[in-house]
């Protein structure tokens, strides 16, 4: 139970039982150490209980961006650790994040801009510059310069302009 992107057929390989073995050739912990090796799993329980079945239970980890890299897409959890290789159109509801250091940095970013709707329905990608601040790619080709400090309160303004004289509806 618990997998929605881990198939069964890979946690029944990492487990290292077939349907009908007797449930005392699994082990438990050695099973569980396959399963935490899979790329989804964040975490797992194996039971064995008798007469004769043995139960798992997976708690994956959450895509939280996509990161764009030189040879492609990963996704990435919160913490910028890189879970798998992606299409982008799998997850295109996530946040495209470019640039050396981005996924571990941009969850504050990521946090602070989710209530801004007028950004979040133009934005494009999110870039990493120097490893010290943001710029964001808005649809238009629009690029908004974050600065390294007080960044919120700019986000903030850039909202207001969007949406209360719609700086974005016209050539810029």
């Amino acid at each position: 139970s618990g997998n929605e992107r881990t198939p069964e057929s890979e946690v029944r390989a990492a487990i290292g039982m077939r349907v009908g073995e007797p449930s005392f050739a699994a082990d438990p912990d050695e099973a569980r150490a396959r399963l935490m090796r899979l790329p989804w799993v964040a975490d797992a329980e194996v039971r064995r209980t008798l007469p004769g079945t043995v139960s798992v239970h997976l708690i994956e980890k959450r895509p939280f961006a996509l990161w764009r890299t030189g040879t492609g897409f990963d996704v990435v959890e919160r913490s910028g650790a890189v879970i798998v290789k992606a299409e982008p159109e799998a997850f295109k509801h996530l946040p495209v994040l470019v640039g050396a250091g981005a996924p571990e940095a941009a969850a504050p970013l990521i946090d602070a801009l989710a209530p801004d709707k007028a950004i979040n329905a133009r934005l494009t990608a999110i870039v990493r510059i120097g490893e010290r601040r943001w710029d964001l790619i808005l649809s238009g080709g629009v690029t908004v310069r974050l600065p390294e400090e007080g960044w919120e309160a700019q986000l903030a303004e850039l909202e207001r302009l969007i949406v209360e004289r719609g700086i974005l509806e016209r050539e810029i």
